[in-house]
């Protein structure tokens, strides 16, 4: 029942061209992720998890730009303490 009550939204890629019927591009925008969780065993903590999920939102980010990394956290730190400078933005506003 559930399927024939979602049956657009679980088969929209045969309705639109636009949209592939795998999630290969999201599986590899993961992958660095699931790799640093097998090898390094994961998080002890729930804030240990947010953090790794931002960093890894960041990296990816920049790297999809492109930018540097280390010149984007670099910035994002020294604002953090001055309200003079601007504010670092990854995405521009819609």
């Amino acid at each position: 029942e559930h399927l024939w009550n979602h049956f657009e939204q679980w088969f929209t890629f045969v309705f639109d061209p636009r949209v592939e019927p795998t999630n290969g591009k999201a599986e590899q925008a993961i992958r660095p992720a699931v790799v640093n969780h097998k090898v390094w065993g994961g998080n002890r903590t729930a804030a240990g998890a947010r953090g790794q999920g931002v960093l890894m939102s960041v990296f990816e980010t920049c790297r999809r730009r492109p930018l540097s990394v280390v010149d984007h956290v670099s910035h994002t730190l020294r604002c953090s303490g001055n309200r003079l400078l601007p504010r670092p933005v990854l995405l521009p506003a819609r």
